[in-house]
């Protein structure tokens, strides 16, 4: 009679673990299988002193100008009181990160981290960087066959090529440096860098991501991600919003200056 007591009471126990482990490998519960959505505040970065020497700058990084600064808190202060960020990301270039640091000076979230990621960076225009924007043309030109920029783009711009993608593809095929980037590269890693941003986020409960990157990557990456882009320049501290839900990115907005406007009228 022990001995018959034993087995059931060993089978007890083998049933109890079996169900314990069935439970916490259970993942058909919608619980374990929810993300939540991501907004992203995607903003360029804030003023800067080649925007005001009118130079190139892509990856030639230099310092925001005090209304540079001052734009970037201002952004913040227009953001108070309608969101909170649960993160922050930045390119690796330091007016970007300044930007984001003082964005979130801005709307007092100061203790949050801005975490730099490469693929956020500005495109990479070679040669050409540091050159006037007012003669640049004429420097890519003199580095071809073509006796003028009219012929060039002519020649080499494709025909359905939006503005921002045409000017990187100018200072990549004149480029005699081997350091400026093809538009499909910056939209790519630029794509690769929001994407991965959201989908960490989502993991993380979802919410609400300042990224501050560059106004030509911006553009370029806009021009295959959405039919609302137009091409039109984006302005320092402008913000784009974009949602990321079950794996899918909708830009909801482009270059959106209210929150900035917001400031200027208190």
């Amino acid at each position: 009679m022990m001995k018959k007591r034993l087995v059931v009471s060993m089978l007890a126990v083998v049933m109890v673990f079996a169900g314990c482990n069935k439970a916490n490998d259970d993942t058909s519960s919608p619980a374990a299988d929810e993300k939540g959505e991501v907004t992203i505040y995607l903003t360029r970065h804030g003023e800067t002193m080649f925007n005001v020497l009118g130079k190139v700058q892509g990856w030639s990084d230099t310092p925001l100008t005090e209304e540079g600064e001052q734009i970037a808190v201002d952004l913040g202060k227009g953001l108070e009181g309608e969101i909170t960020f649960a993160a922050a990301y930045s390119s690796d270039l330091k007016r970007a990160y300044d930007t984001g640091v003082s964005v979130l000076k801005g709307i007092g979230q100061e203790d949050i981290e801005v975490q730099q990621l490469a693929g956020l960076r500005e495109s990479c225009c070679g040669q050409f960087e540091g050159e006037s924007l007012e003669t640049v043309g004429d420097s890519q030109v003199a580095q071809t066959e073509y006796k003028d920029y009219e012929a060039y783009e002519k020649a080499v711009r494709k025909d359905d090529e939006d503005t921002w993608s045409w000017f990187a593809n100018a200072h990549y095929h004149a480029d005699q440096s081997g350091y400026a980037e093809k538009p499909e590269t910056v939209k790519k890693r630029m794509t690769e860098a929001i994407m991965e941003i959201a989908e960490e986020q989502s993991e993380n409960g979802g919410g609400n991501v300042l990224v501050v990157s560059h106004g030509m990557s911006i553009n370029i990456m806009l021009s295959g991600m959405t039919d609302k882009y137009t091409g039109e320049s984006l302005k320092n501290a402008s913000v784009t919003k974009i949602h990321y839900k079950d794996g899918e990115l909708d830009v909801e907005s482009i270059g959106d200056m209210s929150y900035l406007e917001k400031v200027e009228k208190e």
